[in-house]
């Protein structure tokens, strides 16, 4: 009997980091659930790519911050495929208010927390009830560095530091049953989700202020996110991992104790 192929819940797969990760997990021989909320087209192009590459894929829709919604999704996986191995929450749920505390009001606030942490809540909890009698499982959240910095959006960074702080709460009740849960938390990403909100400067600035001397791809983060639902990454439970490509490093410079080339020159002293 031919072992069973594992299987991966993505929310808000159809593009970006969801679609970077789909497409990773299914290289990994995951069969990968593309759940989307409204643009089929695109959750549509992602299962088709995985399986142009060899792999096996489905797009389901949901609105996995209707706890109804959410519930009928997990449901419909678990009656195909009998389990949920890996789930990644990964779905932008709800659009950032931007501007100072001043024009921000208690609604917007509240409105974008709720959104960001609904469709993690809501999924997990269901997901949860069929991993912990098969004792094992792997759940990443993709959160932000905005969680741990100020100066950008109030309500985003309020919110992706509750998703931080959720994460750790479940990977301390999961990790009894075997069910290893991280968070992944980049920096900037280079997705069309950005791409009206950034200026020409401030990509520029990403770019000078980075280690690596470029901004973040969306298969950055799904190669990463492939090795957190890996076996070997068991050991991490409740990891909030930032990754900026060195921008946190860079914006706190320290003095040099050894007279060394930039690695980025490609040139040696």
């Amino acid at each position: 009997m031919s072992a069973r192929r594992r299987v991966a819940l993505i929310s808000g797969a159809g593009r970006g980091i969801g679609a970077a990760t789909a497409r990773e997990l299914g290289r990994r021989g995951h069969h990968v659930i593309v759940n989307y909320k409204s643009d089929e087209a695109s959750a549509t192009a992602v299962v088709e790519s995985i399986k142009a590459a060899g792999g096996s894929a489905q797009s389901v829709r949901a609105d996995v911050c209707d706890s109804a919604q959410a519930a009928e999704l997990v449901q419909h996986v678990l009656k195909e495929h009998e389990a949920i191995d890996t789930l990644v929450c990964n779905a932008n749920t709800a659009p950032a208010p931007l501007g100072p505390l001043s024009s921000l009001t208690w609604d917007a606030l509240i409105g974008k927390i709720g959104g960001e942490l609904s469709g993690a809540f809501f999924l997990t909890q269901h997901v949860l009830e069929a991993m912990r009698p098969a004792r094992a499982g792997r759940i990443v959240y993709v959160s932000s560095t905005a969680g741990s910095s100020v100066g950008g959006s109030i309500a985003h960074s309020t919110a992706k530091a509750a998703l931080n702080t959720f994460g750790r709460h479940v990977a301390a009740d999961a990790a009894r049953y075997g069910i290893t849960v991280n968070t992944v938390a980049p920096g900037p990403v280079n997705t069309d989700a950005t791409a009206d909100m950034l200026t020409d400067e401030f990509r520029q600035f990403l770019c000078d202020h980075s280690v690596i001397g470029r901004r973040l791809e969306p298969d950055d983060l799904g190669r990463l996110i492939g090795l957190m639902a890996d076996d070997g990454f068991s050991v991490a439970v409740g990891t909030v991992l930032e990754v900026d490509g060195g921008l946190g490093m860079l914006a706190q410079p320290l003095p040099s104790l050894v007279d060394a080339p930039d690695p980025r020159d490609g040139g040696t002293q």
